[in-house]
């Protein structure tokens, strides 16, 4: 019996353009993103190279001055400030929220759906009132110092509130869930069979968690540390509740000119140096994710 002929295989001419289903679906999408994103960039671009004028109105005459402003000492030392807190409060996630993704993930279903649960609890809870109970908490009058002078830790309350470290706890609690859930995505994917080779090669846990474990899981880390550092950066509303005017960041910079100092170019030119963070950052964990493992 005889085969029946192979047909030729398809070309770029041959295959079907998307109809207008196809272009139905993309439209919203690039609409969107034409809307919201692009669009109010270019603007923002556009604006950082104007001038301001005396009430507060922008010129278009292009000038240089806003990003020469951008290196006054002043600004660098609060940029410096933005990425150490930033970065304080990503190395904190990823040590609290490690442990409790990768539990998250061996737990049974049952359980790891009541985790799951409880970890975006917060997230049904508004932004603002979150902050306050963590102001009533470390406030002079607030739980924890009576906790630790009832317990005859402390002989006075701590000044805790208005402070860096109140900041950076305000920073981690917001932010520890983005860092949660990227990983747990990662570890839940693990084959518990690589991690059994590892034991039968002679390793240790500290040697497969370290050797296994944790490369296997680096996506979710690099995810969560994106999701985390520079949301952490901008971040205005955490730093004027609980940090009052002591510990300014590049976000409460950006909107001060903006609202107070009503000079909308050079808070546009520190706009545009944090996209520009931003977007090194992101090239830097993409680059060694794509690095190739020996």
């Amino acid at each position: 019996m005889l085969a029946a002929p192979i047909p030729p295989p398809l070309t770029l001419g041959d295959r079907r353009r998307p109809g207008w289903r196809a272009w139905a679906l993309i439209t919203p999408m690039v609409a969107w993103l034409l809307l919201f994103v692009i669009v109010p960039t270019a603007i923002l671009f556009v604006y950082s190279f104007c001038e301001r004028d005396e009430v507060g109105g922008v010129i278009f005459h292009f000038t240089w001055e806003n990003y020469q402003r951008v290196l006054d000492p002043v600004y660098l030392l609060i940029f410096a400030r933005s990425v150490g807190y930033a970065g304080l409060t990503t190395i904190i996630c990823v040590i609290v929220g490690y442990p409790v993704a990768y539990y998250i993930a061996r737990a049974t279903e049952e359980r790891r759906n009541r985790l799951l649960l409880l970890v975006m609890v917060p997230f049904w809870t508004s932004f603002l009132i979150r902050t306050y109970a963590w102001i009533t908490i470390l406030k002079q009058e607030g739980l924890l110092n009576g906790l630790l002078q009832s317990m005859h830790v402390t002989t006075g309350p701590l000044s805790l509130l208005y402070t860096p470290t109140a900041v950076v706890i305000g920073l981690v609690y917001a932010y520890l869930p983005f860092m949660i859930l990227p990983i747990y995505g990662s570890a839940e994917k693990l084959d518990n069979a690589l991690i059994e080779a590892a034991y039968d090669l002679g390793a240790g846990p500290l040697r497969a968690f370290s050797a296994v474990i944790v490369p296997l899981t680096m996506p979710g880390i690099a995810a969560g540390t994106l999701l985390v550092f520079v949301p952490a950066i901008g971040m205005f509303a955490i730093t004027d509740l609980m940090g009052g005017a002591k510990v300014p960041m590049i976000g409460n910079v950006i909107q001060n000119q903006f609202l107070q100092a009503r000079d909308w170019p050079f808070g546009a030119a520190l706009g545009v140096v944090f996209m520009l963070m931003f977007a090194v950052t992101y090239g830097i964990l993409q680059s060694r994710l794509a690095r190739p493992k020996s």
